[in-house]
């Protein structure tokens, strides 16, 4: 049986919490979608149609576990009021704590 072998980067450094930041935007997300789009599969189909995502993807965004990215979130926001105020709402508060 060979072993694998090769180079890997060793976990050295400063930690930085971006869980709670992450956790954040999936639930905001995820609470935006639903509100616009209710959570019945026609709003699964709809958000597929808007942003050309997997419905497994949709539903992940939906239930909150994961969070849309890039070109994603884009059309999610160019399609939906609410997830565009919420980007902007989490841009603004995340701004602020820049300031402190």
């Amino acid at each position: 049986m060979r072993t694998k072998t090769g180079t890997f980067v060793p976990k050295t450094g400063t930690n930085v919490h971006l869980e709670a930041d992450a956790a954040d935007y999936r639930t905001a997300i995820a609470a935006a979608l639903r509100d616009e789009l209710g959570l019945t599969h026609r709003a699964v189909k709809t958000a597929m149609r808007w942003t050309g995502a997997s419905e497994r993807t949709v539903k992940y965004w939906i239930a909150g576990e994961r969070g849309p990215s890039g070109e994603h979130l884009i059309a999610l926001a160019r399609h939906s009021d609410i997830v565009f105020h919420m980007v902007l709402l989490l841009a603004d508060r995340h701004d602020g704590a820049d300031a402190e």
